[in-house]
């Protein structure tokens, strides 16, 4: 009797444990976890995070880390873990929260327009990816890259354009680097470059063009107009005489690219640089921003008429007047010059 009371003893607290196990394995596997108040939270990890600082991170979202730390250490993903942008439900239990981490890396949009310099590019993407911004500029300035690929230092900006890319947040440098130079040779077709042939230019040139005609105006509409003067002066072999060439040159000589210059002077057209058209004849040798894809295609489209000539429209600011005659500009300038000086623009 003793020992059929002891032996139900022993199964029914045999159940009881038994139980106690489940609930508890499932409380650490399965039952919900988080306790942010969005649908979703996104989870970055950089390829040098360890479960500590991913812990740091997963404080704010998680109800229990200490079960977390247990299940990723029972499923191997203490000493796996995988960089990247990675997305946590609401509801999730710790399951699947590490499958997620484990399997589904999300990519992310990176956007650029309108950079300077490949600092500023770089800077920009690194506000948007893992990769810091001297890592991402030492892979875009890289002298090995550049020689093969036929590019120079004043020239590498051309390999970049402005839109939006999708890319895994922890892409390596080179990657990313990878990624731009296939969307170059993927934008001149063979169409584009039989349209740059035509005005006897090649794509980096191209690209140089696009960018003096991008700071020459903001109005689309006007831009295949303003490429037309500019080809027009290189088929006579004038010198460009673009003044946003010369602002890139003072910025460049005085190193503050964060300068703005609203009125170029006398004085200024005097800078002694290869950017300075005009005192050199031809192209700079690298372009003066990042053009837009419509400056790039009024280069290509240029439009074809007699103008050589140019100045901002007073009555119409944002807009200019176009002329085939330089004694017609110059009365044309002097109105502008007047303009100026009546709102007190003097730099």
């Amino acid at each position: 009797m003793y020992r059929r009371k002891l032996f139900l003893i022993i199964i029914i607290l045999g159940i009881f444990a038994g139980f106690i196990f489940t609930f508890q394995f499932y409380k650490i596997f399965f039952l919900n976890n988080t306790k942010f108040e969005n649908d979703y939270s996104y989870v970055f990890i950089d390829r040098d995070d360890t479960i500590d600082s991913l812990n740091n991170q997963l404080l704010p979202l998680l109800e229990s880390i200490k079960g977390f730390n247990i299940a990723a250490q029972k499923k191997g993903y203490t000493y796996n873990i995988k960089p990247g942008k990675y997305k946590i439900e609401k509801g999730m239990g710790n399951n699947k929260i590490i499958n997620t981490l484990r399997t589904k890396r999300l990519t992310v949009k990176v956007t650029f327009n309108n950079q300077e310099r490949l600092k500023d590019l770089a800077v920009r993407v690194s506000g948007q990816i893992e990769a810091d911004s001297l890592d991402l500029l030492n892979s875009f300035e890289n002298i090995s890259f550049l020689e093969e690929f036929g590019f120079t230092e004043e020239n590498a900006m051309s390999m970049y354009f402005p839109n939006t890319y999708e890319v895994y947040w922890d892409i390596l440098p080179d990657d990313f680097r990878k990624k731009m130079q296939n969307y170059y040779e993927s934008f001149w077709n063979k169409k584009r470059l039989n349209l740059a042939k035509l005005i006897k230019l090649d794509p980096k040139e191209v690209y140089i063009l696009a960018s003096i005609v991008q700071k020459e105006s903001i109005k689309n509409e006007e831009k295949n107009r303003i490429a037309g003067v500019y080809i027009n002066r290189m088929r006579r072999n004038m010198k460009l005489q673009a003044d946003p060439t010369v602002i890139y040159a003072l910025k460049k000589q005085n190193k503050d690219y964060n300068k703005i210059i609203k009125r170029v002077l006398y004085k200024d057209l005097k800078i002694k640089s290869r950017y300075n058209t005009y005192q050199y004849n031809g192209l700079p040798p690298g372009p003066i921003c990042m053009p837009d894809i419509s400056s790039i295609e009024a280069v290509l489209n240029y439009e074809k008429h007699s103008y050589l000539y140019f100045v901002v429209s007073p009555s119409k600011p944002g807009y200019h007047i176009f002329s085939e005659s330089l004694d017609k500009h110059n009365q044309n300038k002097i109105k502008y010059i007047r303009w100026l000086n009546q709102n007190k623009i003097y730099r």
